[in-house]
């Protein structure tokens, strides 16, 4: 039952990689538990949930299609709760902006079994800062 179930998370973040690709918020935010508790890359520090309004708002700051990539992806299935570790590639170009970005950062994601299906209940990303006082976030690195 494990290897069933680590290959529907791993079902679960390859939707939201493609809902990303598609522009899709509702698919996006289909994939989350109503309670999600959220520490991504832009403020707040965290958030408890995620709207179909504020992910189209967020994905409405783009010129065109965004792209998302999940790599090195390691699962690990106990019961009802899953936890998984990536690095992700988001690659995009902002409105009014002539060129767009590539950014590599870091992901964990936990999902819990709901219902029968597999939604994400926590996730967390950031990206590294280097330590030698400047706190400049490392957005220069790629795997």
């Amino acid at each position: 039952m494990a290897g069933r179930d680590e290959e529907l998370v791993r079902g679960v973040l390859a939707e939201l990689s493609a809902a990303m690709k598609a522009g899709d918020a509702a698919a996006v935010v289909a994939l989350y538990t109503a309670d999600a508790v959220r520490f991504t890359l832009a403020p707040p520090l965290g958030s408890v949930g995620v709207a179909v309004g504020e992910f189209a708002a967020w994905l409405a700051t783009f010129d065109g299609p965004v792209d998302y990539e999940i790599r090195d992806l390691a699962v690990v299935v106990g019961g009802e709760l899953a936890l998984c570790h990536s690095v992700n590639r988001l690659s995009a170009t902002p409105l009014g902006m002539s060129e767009g970005f590539d950014l590599w950062f870091r992901s964990t994601v936990g999902l819990r079994l709901v219902d029968g299906s597999w939604r994400i209940a926590h996730e967390h990303t950031s990206t590294p800062f280097y330590m030698d006082g400047s706190f400049r976030a490392a957005v220069d690195l790629k795997p």
